[in-house]
């Protein structure tokens, strides 16, 4: 299928036609021309009024739930919760029943996602069964097709296990991601520990917890001379390690989560579990702390940290209920809704430059001759997000009929196609 984008604006550092408004002609899933008032038979037009199109944007953390956990989730359903939102590819992290730590669920995961318009980069398990002790077979996995190492939502508390695996995927210049997070402290932690957990009697979870791992794993990764990625990082102690770290020449990266930017804790007053988070929402002060590491470059991308649940994990009282939410179709619309005033050039790099170098991804570019990954949106629109909108499984998001600025339009992903 041949597909002709009309006047739409590009918003890519890297072509030449970056802040042009152009026509892009796709020809088997490949770029063959842009420029002014293309005209081309046999192909499918697609016209939208001041649509900007940019390089197909990249999760780097999802939970995808399958296998395993079907009930939460699907490789279908998430993935077209993805597409929805704009990305062209999900990385997805290994937290399924059985766990993502061998090369035959990493294949398995590639060949359930290969009809699907958005492409899955799998996260495989850094220790076996992501219990933090054994490491995983790391590099067979890394073969297979797996883009990353974490053990998602179970960070790694071993020195000993995590500065191994740094040495281990150095070999192969691979990366490790961390949620940091030190579990012995404020591990029945049910929201960010401060004035409001208090008044609420509720058990808080505290930013140092965040901050030892962050300060630890620096010095680790510095040690093994390898790489490491944050992600959910929510405090500005943590942000002000991490820019000395990248000051210093060590190989740290780190994104934020949407949620993080939006929401603070005051917002739990209600004891709404679609608000009950992993990291937890910090305050105002340490929102507007991420807001400005965003704008200064300290972030390095967002991540989505789509974690879906079904309805009984979700409706029962708070200290019962599963952390996250789901967040891969709201990504773009809450981010634009929260920041604003970052330049349009930033929005490329964040969503879809950055997350391909730090992991080694497939590089996108809005240039001839390269395939079509794209991403195509309006900034300036609104859109109330309703239930029915939903493609995810799960349903479990504090964003339901919020008026959110900007709205996606749908990617191509070489000769596939998703419309919103």
């Amino acid at each position: 299928m041949n597909r002709l984008i009309k006047q739409a604006l590009i918003n890519d550092p890297q072509s030449p036609f970056n802040g042009k408004t152009v026509d892009i002609l796709i020809q088997n899933g490949v770029i063959h021309e842009i420029g002014d008032s293309i005209s081309a038979e046999n192909c499918e037009v697609l016209d939208f009024a001041q649509a900007t199109v940019s390089p197909g944007w990249v999760d780097i953390f999802a939970h995808l739930a399958d296998p395993g956990l079907e009930h939460k989730e699907t490789i279908a359903t998430g993935l077209k919760a993805a597409a929805a939102g704009g990305y062209t590819g999900v990385m997805c992290i290994p937290n399924t029943n059985p766990v993502i730590d061998n090369k035959t669920q990493i294949e398995y995961l590639l060949h359930q996602s290969s009809s699907a318009v958005s492409t899955i980069f799998p996260i495989g398990a850094v220790s076996k069964k992501a219990a933090g002790q054994d490491l995983a077979e790391m590099h067979d996995m890394k073969n297979s097709g797996a883009v990353a190492f974490s053990d998602g939502t179970h960070p790694i508390q071993s020195s000993g296990i995590l500065v191994k695996a740094l040495q281990y995927v150095k070999a192969f210049d691979g990366v490790i991601i961390q949620i940091p997070d030190d579990t012995s402290l404020g591990g029945h932690g049910q929201m960010h520990e401060g004035l409001v957990s208090t008044q609420l009697g509720m058990p808080g979870k505290p930013m140092l917890a965040e901050e030892l791992i962050v300060a630890r794993d620096i010095k680790l990764a510095r040690y093994a001379e390898s790489k490491i990625h944050f992600t959910g990082v929510t405090s500005p102690k943590s942000l002000e390690y991490i820019r000395r770290a990248k000051e210093s020449g060590a190989q740290v990266t780190c994104s934020v989560t949407p949620h993080h930017l939006f929401f603070t804790d005051k917002d739990l007053w209600e004891y709404d579990s679609n608000l009950k988070v992993y990291p937890p929402l910090r305050t105002e002060k340490e929102v507007s702390a991420l807001k400005a590491a965003v704008l200064d470059g300290t972030v390095d991308s967002f991540a989505t940290h789509h974690l879906p649940h079904e309805i009984d994990s979700k409706m029962v009282e708070f200290e019962y209920a599963g952390f996250g939410i789901i967040g891969l179709q709201t990504s773009y619309s809450v981010l634009q809704t929260v920041l604003e005033d970052l330049p349009n050039s930033k929005w490329t790099e964040l969503l879809s430059i950055n997350p391909r170098k730090i992991f080694g991804l497939p590089a996108a570019s809005i240039t001839i001759g390269a395939k079509a990954d794209l991403t195509i949106y309006k900034s300036n629109d609104y859109q109330n997000f309703t239930s029915a909108a939903i493609h995810s499984k799960s349903k479990n998001t504090p964003f339901l009929n919020r008026n959110l600025k900007g709205k996606v339009l749908g990617i191509i992903n070489g000769s596939k196609l998703h419309l919103n």
